[in-house]
């Protein structure tokens, strides 16, 4: 990252606009745009990805959320609603979807409601097969950093990610790039 690089679209902006606007504060443009282009192009990719693979992105992060929550890989609705930062209505239809292609399955509660949403066999294989694809996938995406550079990109995003998070009073939990 040490190598001197040529000017961007982002320097043309930055620059364009201390032009015609000088003294208005636009060192946030170099950064800001960068990571906002970064994450449309990631979010553009990684969509393609899952498509390939044959789940999509709502589908993955109800199957990884209850994976990732290990055995017997089971959440409430509440769960996975706080697990996913999503509204109620939101987890009743991705486990609606998900247990109509075999991949969740359901218990219900003394009232009839849904107690539980636990991985099926056909699930567990499904987020087995997709994370692993999908993260050697995105790991090739930044094959042109090295290890030193990761490490510190990772320190850097997560010092801004802190930053935000305390300075706007936001909730830290992961959601999706323009999500309200």
């Amino acid at each position: 990252m040490n190598e001197e690089r040529k000017p961007d679209a982002v320097d043309e902006i930055q620059r364009a606009w201390a032009r015609e606007r000088p003294g208005t504060p636009v060192q946030s443009i170099g950064i800001i745009t960068r990571v906002w282009r970064s994450a449309k192009l990631l979010g553009d990719e990684r969509r393609r990805t899952l498509a390939r693979l044959g789940i999509d992105t709502a589908t993955l992060d109800l199957l990884s959320t209850l994976r990732r929550a290990g055995p017997p890989y089971a959440m409430t609705p509440g769960e996975l609603r706080r697990a996913g930062m999503v509204t109620a209505g939101a987890v009743s239809q991705r486990v609606a979807r998900a247990e109509d292609a075999g991949l969740v399955a359901t218990e219900r509660g003394p009232r009839g409601r849904t107690a539980a949403v636990r991985l099926t066999g056909a699930g567990h294989r499904l987020i087995e097969e997709s994370v692993d694809e999908l993260l050697a996938h995105e790991d090739s995406l930044l094959d042109h950093l090295s290890a030193e550079e990761r490490a510190r990109l990772t320190e850097l995003l997560r010092a801004l990610l802190d930053g935000l998070v305390e300075r706007l009073d936001a909730d830290p939990r992961p959601g999706q790039v323009g999500d309200a």
